[in-house]
């Protein structure tokens, strides 16, 4: 095991898949001699060459749908988005073409495409580069969406999401690129569709990915001073979604809070809430409870984005909720 951060742990994983396959590609941009909005690309075209890793025009409808071109004619592009935002602008190609190609052409080509998409708030940079998008994105039959919440899980999701011969949305927290983690020495997978227990517990259940799940961990360290035990569960991928760990889980405890970055309404925590619920129901001792950002625009003021986006205190209000019936 070495300790690495997480933004080190996706570089790991870009330039080892690129030197194992030459068909892997990186485009975006900046990527190149920038190393792009946050680094994570720094010194791999000096390595790669430029032909391997292209900067593209601002235009994330037309690199995105090169990248599905290039994919289905054998290449595996990796395309890097500068902020999880500007899905808005590429949404046709992905969910139009990439999510569906398969399904329309069946075994005459495959769409072996990652989108990487640095998201969620916590560095004041106002409402159209602080949100988390993942609801559109599970909402789309044909895209796989990982996001991982440590080192380990950011370089094997990783990995295994180039490996993969469908478009999988791999979702970055901006939050998590300067904390440090565990990461496997040697060749390091983690697969797609498997959440893990970050930490056991009798009282209750707490469902997170990506950064929500290290503030349900510190929500759980809050707990157990007040002799309340609770499980920490961490999706990893939301599609495809691994119910069957969660549902295990919350039949031991028979009590769920799920907690997201993104808003309330229509989010993916109403979803796995739901699915809880039709699961779950006789074993539920408490209705399911969902964490998730206020229905508003992601602000610009550090004050109120705080006010306005969940943490472990929130989560941990929750809980105590639940815990109360």
């Amino acid at each position: 095991m070495r300790e690495v951060y997480y933004s080190h742990a996706i570089r790991e994983a870009l330039e080892e898949e690129m030197a194992r396959d030459e068909r892997v590609i990186l485009i975006g941009e900046d990527i190149a001699e920038y190393g792009g909005a946050f680094k994570i690309t720094a010194d791999i075209a000096e390595r790669f060459g430029t032909e391997r890793v292209r900067n593209t025009p601002i235009s994330e409808n037309g690199f995105v749908g090169v990248a599905v071109g290039a994919a289905m004619t054998g290449l595996r592009p990796v395309a890097e988005l500068m902020f999880m935002d500007f899905l808005t602008l590429a949404m046709d190609q992905l969910c139009n073409h990439a999510a569906k190609l398969r399904y329309q052409y069946g075994d005459q080509c495959t769409i072996p495409l990652v989108l990487r998409c640095p998201a969620g708030a916590g560095r004041s940079y106002g409402p159209t580069h602080s949100q988390s998008l993942e609801r559109w994105l599970v909402a789309t039959p044909g895209l796989l969406v990982a996001a991982p919440a440590t080192a380990a899980d950011a370089k094997g999701l990783l990995k295994t999401a180039i490996r993969c011969d469908d478009p999988v949305v791999f979702v970055e927290s901006k939050l998590l690129y300067g904390q440090r983690g565990e990461v496997p020495d040697g060749e390091h997978l983690a697969p797609l569709g498997e959440a893990a227990v970050r930490r056991e517990g009798d009282d209750l259940t707490i469902v997170g990915w990506s950064r929500m799940v290290g503030e349900a961990l510190r929500a759980a360290e809050t707990l157990a001073e007040h002799d309340v035990s609770a499980e920490v569960i961490d999706l990893r991928t939301l599609a495809p979604l691994d119910m069957a760990t969660v549902a295990a889980s919350v039949e031991a405890t028979g009590r769920a809070v799920v907690v997201e970055e993104g808003n309330l309404t229509g989010g993916v925590a109403a979803e796995i809430a739901a699915r809880i619920t039709e699961e779950c129901f006789d074993a539920l001792q408490a209705p399911p409870r969902r964490v998730a950002a206020l229905d508003v625009p992601v602000p610009a003021s550090r004050v109120l984005e705080e006010a306005a986006v969940p943490g472990w205190r929130d989560i941990a209000r929750a809980a105590a909720d639940v815990l109360r019936y």
